[in-house]
Order: structure tokens, then sequence, then C-alpha cells
């Protein structure tokens, strides 16, 4: 409600709107419904009884009070924070929380968080509710009036304090103020509004991201092993702060980075710290939000959230329009850092609970977009189900967002059935996607590290090897490549092997395990189980050579991708071994039915010729000679394109988040161009829509130098764009990238069309 001296005013021109203007007296109009969304930022007071009390400091200022003495002047101000959609944090000019323990209204200077320090356990709370989180409760029976209610305690916000049942509390008043604190978060670091554009052509504007983990933070159980998340209701200081909690003193207990970011160079170096539960020095620095001393880095970690929200946004502001957000987990990893106590665990290991998290939290992201935004829809960030969808949202400047799904054991359908399981089969698989297509997911990899009921897996080794061994009691199961698959262009499924002393093919890809009574008990002693196994782990001779997967798609696997194809679903194959993706474009060919492959292959080009789409990446290194080279890669690519006559249009699929790494800078110690370089970015710059002026991109106390450290965060993908117009690339030249959003719709228009053929719709 807005203050007293126009709340009359206010109430009948709302009411007026929404078609029930009447009155119930001559000076009083009926009251309209309020809309408890439109305060999110607002700086309020707050009273009660029609403006006689006012919400104000205590006489000790340790508290909050409802104070008849208390003038409007007097009262206290607060930055109304959404932290959901009708729901908000209160935090006034000193910034200070209204806060309450269930009785009084206190004040606090910090919120609780759902993650801390237990001694030297590590606790997470799943079903946290904070102390500071009140409701704008608006009752169809309230006449147009409102109440706050503390989520926590559930009682309402009444002169008393807090009282039990809405009928022994008043109702409140928001009265408009001035002066208020600006709540803690991180800036866009631009200027301007999207502006909703086409193509000549009908193309939509914009480009896509064809492969992104959000939500990673919920991937192996939600318990710290990567750190930061892309939002937390309670704000920037919850989602991105310290990571001495997850990671120990010295980022130490940071086992996974230390080992993927090659701090850890060899098998010692890595399970020397695994038995110790800590590195033997200095890891990484921990300080998150303000000061970002190490991370966000995408280059140099891969356990740090490098896709906030904010940085998301200005992705979007850069041209960013569709984005695939892909649950991604690993089980094994789960398994193995929870059973040595290096991590703690929010839920359980298995990979579809983590999928079914990340799902959840990106539906949760929209709505708190949607909050900041002022209500339901409002929102920059939406999720979609449909192509056409996507083009409704796009064209409205917004980014359309679509589900996705990246994990080995997709619908918990397991090579060897585990405990509490069935062994899939068609009827389950069925069931299982209507279940996720009901949830909006879109995109799914049949396949991912290890082997599954629906495939081998990709054929990437070192660790992934023992995972695989202890997920299913088999050996390794490589042979070398025949001269046929040799000619099949792989992102995985290649090279070395790493443990030459337990691969063993096999003739028949599902056969008895012979090692699962060794291995079962793997996620209760990781280290108990493998030394029983060390003889083997560390023998065998030479693995020197080309080795691929020695089995591919199953028939359950098969089965699988013609039901994707019936549904007309977004099929990603750049996680399948050399067989099964030799078989999955046999499938694609016989049906005519596209697919992505957003690692980067595109099958020598068949992958376009049946409408598919790859993604492409710019050059990091400037011609020593000549100026617009950073996109002859890319421009090879389009040409590929337009040489099989497909939409030439290409996105990236940076992966961030995914262990992927980033585009690396031209400048500094960490470049590794073989010239001197020219043309850096500076600032302002305007960008490729010429809607939006980019400042230089900051978050709490840090400052980000693209120039010298690469796109640290998915935020500079404006810098990486602005990097190689600098390098003198036409803004014709890249307009496909700026196509490519166009491209993915209408290769998912091609699956839904194929897919109603195939599933006999049409």
């Amino acid at each position: 409600m807005l203050s007293r001296r126009s709340s009359f005013f206010a109430c009948c021109l709302l009411a007026t709107l929404l078609g029930a203007c009447s009155s119930g007296s001559e000076n009083e109009p009926t009251r309209a419904a309020v809309d408890v969304y439109a305060f999110a930022n607002g700086c309020v007071s707050i009273g009660t009884n029609g403006g006689a009390r006012f919400v104000a400091l205590s006489e000790s200022g340790d508290a909050f009070e409802v104070s008849g003495s208390a003038t409007l002047e007097e009262a206290s101000r607060f930055r109304m924070r959404a932290a959901d959609l009708g729901v908000y944090l209160l935090f006034d000019e000193d910034e200070q929380y209204l806060v309450s323990d269930g009785s009084a209204l206190q004040r606090s200077s910090v919120l609780e968080s759902d993650t801390n320090m237990v001694g030297e356990v590590v606790v997470i709370d799943d079903a946290f509710q904070s102390e500071g989180e009140w409701e704008l409760f608006a009752p169809a029976d309230g006449g147009g009036r409102i109440w706050l209610r503390h989520l926590k305690s559930g009682g309402y916000l009444s002169e008393s304090g807090i009282a039990t049942e809405r009928r022994d509390a008043d109702a409140v008043e928001l009265v408009e103020q001035s002066g208020c604190a600006t709540f803690p978060e991180l800036s866009v670091d631009a200027e301007g509004e999207v502006t909703p554009k086409e193509f000549d052509d009908g193309s939509v504007f914009g480009f896509v991201e064809t492969h992104s983990h959000l939500f990673t933070n919920f991937g192996f159980a939600g318990g710290g092993m990567y750190h930061g998340a892309p939002f937390h209701r309670l704000g920037v200081e919850h989602a991105l702060p310290d990571c001495t909690t997850p990671h120990g003193e010295e980022g130490r207990k940071d086992l996974l980075g230390f080992s993927y970011d090659g701090r850890g160079s060899s098998v010692q170096d890595v399970l020397l710290p695994l038995v110790a539960g800590e590195t033997p020095g200095f890891n990484h620095a921990t300080a998150g939000y303000p000061d970002f001393t190490f991370w966000p880095n995408a280059r140099k970690s891969a356990t740090h959230q490098t896709q906030y929200y904010k940085w998301v946004e200005r992705a979007h502001l850069a041209g960013m329009r569709l984005l695939v957000q892909h649950a991604m987990t690993m089980k094994f990893l789960c398994d193995t850092f929870v059973a040595l106590g290096n991590k703690p665990a929010r839920f359980e290991c298995n990979d579809m609970v983590s999928v079914d998290r990340s799902i959840e939290e990106t539906y949760k992201l929209e709505r708190y977009i949607d909050a900041q935004a002022g209500g339901p829809g409002k929102g920059w960030f939406r999720i979609v189900t449909s192509p056409a969808e996507a083009r409704e949202v796009i064209r409205e400047g917004k980014l359309a967002v679509i589900l996705g799904i990246e994990t080995s054991f997709l619908f918990d359908c397991f090579l060897v059935p585990r405990e509490g399981f069935e062994a899939c089969d068609e009827t389950s698989v069925v069931e299982k996607l209507n279940e996720y297509y009901d949830k909006g997911v879109r995109v799914l990899f049949p396949n991912h590290k290890f082997d599954s009921a629906f495939s081998a897996g990709d054929g990437d080794k070192n660790f992934i090897d023992i995972g695989n061994f202890a997920l299913t009691g088999h050996w390794s199961n490589f042979v070398e490549c025949s001269e046929e698959l040799r000619e099949l262009p792989a992102v995985f499924d290649k090279g070395n092997l790493s443990f030459p002393g337990i691969n063993m093919p096999r003739e028949v890809y599902d056969s008895t395990p012979p090692e699962w009574d060794g291995v079962r008990d793997y996620a209760d002693d990781p280290i108990g189980t493998l030394i029983n196994y060390l003889d083997e782990l560390t023998s065998g001779g030479s693995g020197d050579g080309e080795y691929c997967q020695n089995a591919g798609l199953t028939p359950l696997g098969e089965i699988l991708i013609e039901e994707m194809m019936k549904r007309g679903m977004v099929i990603e194959i750049d996680h399948l071994p050399r067989l099964a993706y030799q078989r999955a474009f046999e499938m694609l060919v016989e049906n005519d039915y596209p697919a992505v492959c957003t690692h980067g292959n595109n099958n020598d080009g068949l992958l376009y010729e049946l409408g598919g789409v790859s993604k492409a990446n710019f050059g990091r290194c400037r011609s020593a000679t000549e100026s617009a080279t950073l996109d002859d890669g890319y421009q090879a690519r389009i040409q590929l394109m337009r040489d099989k006559g497909a939409f030439p249009a290409e996105g990236f699929g940076f992966d961030f988040n995914g262990f992927a790494g980033a585009p690396a800078p031209r400048f500094g110690d960490d470049a590794n161009c073989a010239s001197p370089q020219e043309d850096r970015v500076t600032y302002p710059f305007t960008s490729y829509a010429g809607d939006i002026t980019f400042q230089e991109p900051v978050a709490g106390n840090r400052r980000f130098d693209f120039n010298t450290e690469g796109m640290v965060h998915l935020g500079l993908v404006a810098e990486l764009i602005e990097d190689v117009r600098r390098d003198g690339v036409s803004d014709e030249d890249l307009e496909p990238l700026f196509k490519s959003a166009e491209g993915y719709l209408r290769m998912w228009e091609k699956a839904e069309q194929r897919g109603a053929l195939l599933s006999g719709a049409e």
C-alpha cells in the first residue's frame, strides 16, 4: 500500500483498472487487490493501525518495535529486497535486517547461512529458513489489506512483536520513503536496454550458448565440492561467500580443484591428499564477495561459480538470447569425496536426485529474477518448452532458457542395477521420458562418462577408468581402434590407455561383472576398496596407441533415441563413444532427424546436412601480419555449413561450470601468443546491436581485465566479442554468430516436425 496521503487515490485507480471501482460508502471506495510484487527494491516505512504506529528502532537501538510515539520521519526506512515472489528482506538505512525469533522484532547485521561449521564438520541444512524473510500476505478475505508474515515462525508482525494468528495482528501500510541503504549486489557494468530486433530475413537476433551448467553447485549432492551459486534468495553474500567453509583454510580441502586444475600433477600428488583429506600446502585463496582475490576464474579454477545471474544478465545484454541449461552431476566424484569425509552432502549422491534439484533451482532462479523485476513473467530469464515459445521470448528482448540433462546414469539406468533400483526396460524409459518432458526438459545426453544401460561410456580415460570400474565392477573395455572408427571424428573416445592393468576387453558389454562383489561397497570405503586392486591399477605395461570403446549403443539406448525422436526432443551426441556415435548417426540419417554436438564435433559436416547444430569459438591470437584473423576458424565452420546446404549460423558452447576451461587472454603473462598482440579492449564500448554501452567489469572490490585474464566468467562474453571486433572482424562477418539463436531454433523446429511424423501425430 502507499502512504496515507495517497492510498485513497491509488486504491480507486487500481480498482478502476480492474473494473471494480465501486464505493462501499460515499467516502470510501472498495479496496482492490494489492500487488504484493510491486514493492521490489522499494524504500518504505512500515506503519500499522492506520498510520498511528510505525516500526522504529527500540531505545537501545539493537532491536525494532512497533512504536506509537515515532513519527513518520522517525520511523525506520527499509529497502525491500525481494527474496522470492512476494517475499522480502527488510534492510534498514544502517544496513541491518529486520529479523525475528518468532516472538520479538530483532535487528541483525547478518543473516544466518544454510551452510555452517560445527566444530570441524561442515553442516548443511537443506530445509533452511532464514530469520529475515517476510511475506507480504494479501488474503482473499483481507479487503485489499496486507500483513507481514514472518516465514520462519509463521506468525504476523504486530504491535507486540509477532502474533501467532492474523486476527491478533494489524494490517500494515507501506509508506513510500527515501534515504534507504542500497542492498549489496553485483553490477552488470552496462548501460542501456535491450532493443528487440530481427534481421531482414526474419531471423531472430542473438546468439545461443548451447552448453551451460548454471547449477553445478547442486551437482555432486550439493555439498560444496563446487562452490558458489548462480543466485541465493538472501543475496550475493550468501551466493558467493568466502569458500573457506567447504574448501578449507587456503583452499586445502578443495581436492577436486587441486587435481583437476593441475596443481596436483601426478597420481601420487593426488592420492596422498585424498588419504590425508587436504593438500600438503596452500591451494588457493578463498575470498568471495566482495574481494574475490582468486575466483571467479573459469580458466584456472574448475570448482568455483562462473555464472552468477548478474553475469548471465551481462551476457544477455551482449546479445545472448538463447541458453541451454544442463543439469549435470557425477555420482563417482560425490561418492568418493563424501565417503572420505572431505565434503558434506546436502542430499544423496544419486545422479537423478541432483538432476531434479538442479531443475528445481532453475525454476527458482526464474522466480527470483521475476521477483526483482516486480512480478511473475516480468523478468528477463524465461524457461521455454518449444521453439515457438522461445521465439516469442526472444522477440520480447528476453533470454529464452531450455532445460537439458547431462549425466551418466540417466533415469537411474545403471549397467549393473543397484540395490533399491529395478533394471531399466522400454516401459520404464518411456515413463521417465514422459516425466521429465512434463518437467520441461527438452535436451538430453543419452550418455555421459560412464558405462550405463544405454551405452558404453564416452571413452574418456584417466580417473574415469577408475570410476567406471568402481561403479560397474567391469574392467575397462578398450581395444585398438579399427580403421573404420579411426575415420570418425571423436571428442573423447581416443588416445592412450591410462590404466592398462585394468583394461580387459569383453565380448558381451552387459555380461556379469567379474568384480562387482569387490567394488559394490565403494561408496562406503573408497580407499579400502581400491587398495585391493592396487597391483592392477599400477601394472599392465604400455598403453600407448589409439584406443576406442569396444561397445556402443545398447538396444535400450536405441529405444531411448527413438523415443526422444518421437517427442521432438533435442539429442546431444558428443558424449557417445565412436561405436555409439556411428550407430546414432545411422539412426539420424534413417529418420532425417537433426542432433546437436555442443562439444564441437560435426562429423565432417554430416551433422549440418541433417539440420543439426554444433558450436564454435574464436581464435585467441592475432596474426602478426594481418588483422581480422581471430575468426578464421569460425568462418571456416560457417563455410562448411554453407557447403552442406545448412543455415549458416553457429553459436557458443562454453561449458562454463563444466570443467571445460575458457577463452584465454592475448596479453600478459597468461597469453600464449607467439607474436606481439594489438588492439586491446578498452572502455566504454558499444554492443554489436548498438543498444548497450559496456563499462569495465567489476565484482565487489575486484576489477577484471579481459586482456590479461581472459574470459573468467560468462559476463565477459561481451569483451570476447568486442576483442574480435577490435581485431578488425566486420559486423557482417559476425552476423552468423548473431543468427545462431535462429539456427538452434530451426534445428529444434525440424526435430519437432520430424517427431510429429514419427509418432504419428501428423
